[in-house]
Order: structure tokens, then sequence, then C-alpha cells
């Protein structure tokens, strides 16, 4: 089971994430793109924090999106925002290792950020299989995570918002790490990052296929805000990776 107590501290501030360089013009626009067009689709948004992403697909016309996260004060910030800004988006409070059929099958599932805290290859590959059984036959499932292969002995990634430190530790799935963003206060979190090969060996053992690794890419945006001597670093060692795959 993935502790709480590292988002629980965090609960609305965890909004701020979304401002940071690499998240802004990074992160969300390379997920978007990813996903794609949801219209007609209903979509499930595990490890959905305060709801960044299960808004975004709600206002692109999804028919049904249910955010899923296992703090209850990330998921009471996201239902704050609802009730703020209601688009009829559902979040419920749910560890993934021990996610149950959830009623209905979905077209498409999301996890920014959620394999990484699988205390072991088991327990991935319980996530993996829990989300294979609530996709509907060929439904997509799309994954951000650390890049297996990012190089800690680089360039610091604090020019945009973060610093990514091994911690020495090795997990069941792959080495430790810890991420700061540099936010006011900082937020700190734990977690793996798994191999390559555990994240396909995990993904293949719960029947997904049509395995594929796809590169972030900074947005237009983000090559107009900042020159590509800022980027330069990012590029060469890029420290997040997605990965898409089907039911």
């Amino acid at each position: 089971m993935m502790s709480t107590q590292q988002y629980d501290k965090i609960g609305e501030a965890f909004e701020g994430f979304k401002a940071l360089p690499l998240t802004h013009y990074a992160e969300v626009s390379s997920v978007l793109a990813l996903v794609g067009d949801v219209r007609g689709r209903s979509v499930l948004d595990l490890a959905s924090g305060t709801g960044f992403y299960s808004r975004e697909f709600k206002r692109r016309c999804a028919t049904e999106v249910l955010g899923i996260d296992i703090s209850g004060e990330m998921v009471a910030a996201a239902r704050q925002m609802e009730r703020s800004e209601p688009l009829g988006v559902r979040y419920e409070i749910g560890d993934i290792a021990g996610l149950p059929l959830l009623g209905s099958t979905f077209d498409v599932a999301l996890a920014v950020q959620l394999l990484n805290y699988a205390q072991d290859i088991q327990a991935m590959e319980r996530m993996c299989r829990n989300v294979h059984r609530n996709l509907a036959p060929g439904g997509q499932f799309f994954i951000l995570g650390q890049n297996p292969d990012y190089r800690f002995d680089g360039p610091s990634l604090k020019k945009y918002g973060f610093l990514c430190e091994a911690t020495g530790e090795t997990g069941g799935t792959g080495p430790r790490v810890r991420v700061t963003a540099l936010l006011d206060p900082p937020i700190r979190i734990e977690a793996n990052c798994p191999r390559r090969d555990v994240y396909e060996t995990c993904l293949r053992a719960a029947g997904f296929s049509d395995l594929t690794w796809v590169p972030l890419k900074i947005s237009e945006a983000g090559r107009r805000a900042f020159d590509s001597e800022f980027w330069a670093d990012h590029d060469a060692n890029p420290p997040l990776e997605m990965l898409r795959c089907r039911a």
C-alpha cells in the first residue's frame, strides 16, 4: 500500500506544481497531446491529486471522468474545486494496488507519477492488473513517470523548478529518488525510479500490449518563453518519460 503521509501534508498546494517550468511547458502539454481527443470517451484518472488532469479531460468533453487518489487531503481539495467550478468530475479515495471493479469500464486511464510508488514488482503488477480490468477491451493506458535512464549526476533541474536526487537506496523496482519542487515552501517527495524492464514486464503480465515509450516535448510556448540554451540540459537528459499501451 502506498503511504499517504507525503501527499496528505501537501493538499491544495500541489496545484503549484503545474506552474513550474518543467510541468507547465513539458509535462502538461505532452500528457494532453499523448492522450489526445477524449470527446465521447470515459476517463479514469489514477493518482489524480487535486484533479488537474481530471478537470482538463471534462473540459475537453469526456463523457465521464473519475479521479482516484490515495490521499484524503488531495481528494478533499479536488472536491472543493469541483464545488467551486462544477464540471461533473467525480473523485474517490482509493489505493490503486487494491482497486476493485468500478462497476463500468473506461475507455482511457491515465497514471501520472503512480507506478513509481509501488514498493516492489508484485505491487506494481497488481496495480497494472487492477487498471487493466477496469478498462474496456482495447482501452488505452497512459503513464508518466521518471525517465528510467535519467542521469542523476547530470546538470541540476533547479532552473526548471525541481531538484531530483538519488537517495543511495534501492527499492523493489529501482533506485529511490527524492524530488523537491521549488515552491514556497519547497515540497519534497520520495519514490522509486522503476527500471524500464520492470514497467514492461508488469504491464505485459497484466495483459497490456502495444507498449510504446514516448519522450516529452517542450511546448512551443516554452520554446518562446525560454531560449534553446535554457532547455539544453533538459533535452540532453530528460527527467520524465511517458508510456502508452492498450488493454
